[in-house]
């Protein structure tokens, strides 16, 4: 028979000590990562707002007359080449944001694209808007004051994005 005293391994609070070691860790780290994950989304945003603002502004150019898109998919699934925009605007939500794009009345001379979180909190915090102009409003840093919101003739409340 072996002997009780020569066999290698862990004891029980020891096991206990290393969990609990690792559930502090996590504790600290898993909020860290979730704000990082929205923060992340949101910068995303701006930016495929600044690339959607670009593209119409191309559309507009390429237009006889000049007018902006009368919706998505006529930048992102046009009749006749180019596309100006991936098709990963046709299957909101990006990045966490539902998008609603209003262009003014045919021949459409303004525009605004909204973004706003899917679910408030969970996927992102703050609402953007892109119109005409170029300039991206948002919503206050935690997202619950001057929201911005979408129209036909472009954004309206909001503040600016640098």
């Amino acid at each position: 028979m072996s002997n009780p005293k020569n066999q290698k391994g862990f004891t029980l609070p020891e096991i206990m000590l290393v969990v609990l070691i690792i559930g502090i860790l996590a504790g600290i780290g898993i909020p860290n990562l979730l704000r990082a994950r929205l923060n992340a989304g949101e910068g995303a945003m701006k930016s495929d707002m600044r690339t959607f603002s670009t593209a119409n502004e191309a559309y507009r150019a390429a237009q006889s007359p000049a007018a902006y898109a009368p919706d998505m998919a006529s930048l992102a699934n046009p009749p006749n080449p180019p596309e100006y925009l991936d098709r990963t605007w046709l299957a909101p939500p990006k990045h966490g944001f539902k998008l609603t794009y209003n262009p003014g009345p045919a021949p459409a001379l303004t525009y605004s694209l909204l973004a706003a979180p899917a679910v408030r909190g969970q996927t992102a915090l703050n609402t953007y808007c892109v119109d005409q102009t170029g300039v991206i409003v948002g919503s206050s840093a935690d997202g619950t004051s001057n929201i911005p919101s979408g129209t036909a003739g472009g954004c309206v409340g909001g503040v600016g994005i640098s």
